[in-house]
């Protein structure tokens, strides 16, 4: 999944949680371009502060002061990148009006729905909204099996089954993680996200179970790619879980040696599946 890079003063940044922000700022920096963030208090990590230009510190729901600051630095094209806990929008938000209007003509809340509504938002304001990859193509899994160990015969099977399953909940807009076993669904990702679901794996007890992490069908790919690092691989040792497959062009992986030498220490295996499974 190869992004264009457009030719570019400055860029904005409307980052959420984890590294992925300020690698894409780092690597925006590199090439010269002057980079605008805007930042979410509660999720966005300080360390952004050191790759900005400009920083403005917002809380979720603000969106004129998104906008506005955006518009004031002249950013024409911006990126979204990072995660916001998903529970938040039930507490700790603090929407204005234009947000309000936003969220009471969305017909639903679905992550997708959501993301789209507020692109299309910013993009009436001129800004243009590009892949969260456009400068870091590199962390785009590959195809293949990436790890010493490889997935056996029946572990394909399970892997094949929950692609399936995982397509059609991807396609719900509920999950983009599912965890099975033996041809049988373990625990589907919601609303808690990938760590939490595999943990309630292990707390059924259920061992040497298959992560299956997939891109939703309908998913825009300019935002909220499934992402996995080594944080994930710790979550499967944790509950003995062997094979994590994900989806490869489509789909991103952190810091993806360690999580490699990780998998290797663990006996886990990682697979990444082109589109249309295996």
């Amino acid at each position: 999944m190869p992004s264009e890079q457009p030719s570019l003063s400055n860029l904005g940044i409307i980052a959420g949680g984890g590294d992925f922000p300020i690698l894409c700022a780092k690597e925006a920096q590199k090439k010269g371009i002057k980079v605008i963030v805007i930042a979410h208090k509660g999720e966005t990590s300080k360390e952004i502060e050191n790759y900005a230009d400009h920083i403005k510190w917002i809380y979720l729901g603000q969106l004129n002061k998104l906008i506005k600051n955006l518009k004031k630095h002249n950013v024409t094209h911006a990126l979204f990148a990072g995660t916001i806990t998903k529970k938040r929008i039930f507490f700790d938000v603090r929407p204005d009006t234009r947000a309000l209007l936003l969220w009471k003509s969305l017909k639903n809340r679905l992550d997708d729905n959501i993301l789209r509504a507020l692109a299309n938002e910013l993009e009436k304001e001129g800004i243009k909204i590009i892949a969260s990859t456009t400068f870091l193509d590199d962390i785009v899994t590959k195809e293949g099996v990436l790890t010493k160990s490889k997935p056996n015969k029946d572990q394909i099977e399970d892997i094949k089954f929950g692609w399936k399953i995982a397509k059609e909940i991807g396609r719900l807009d509920i999950g983009q993680c599912i965890v099975v076993k033996d041809k049988t669904v373990i625990a589907v990702e919601a609303i808690e996200g990938t760590d939490a679901t595999i943990k309630r794996v292990g707390s059924l007890g259920i061992k040497e179970s298959i992560v299956v992490k997939i891109c939703k069908p309908s998913q825009d790919t300019r935002f909220d790619l499934p992402a996995t690092g080594p944080k994930t691989i710790e979550t499967m040792a944790q509950v003995n879980a062997k094979v994590l497959a994900i989806e490869a062009n489509k789909s991103l992986m952190f810091n993806r040696d360690e999580m490699i030498n990780l998998a290797n220490q663990y006996g886990i295996s990682i697979i990444g599946i082109k589109e249309g499974g295996i």
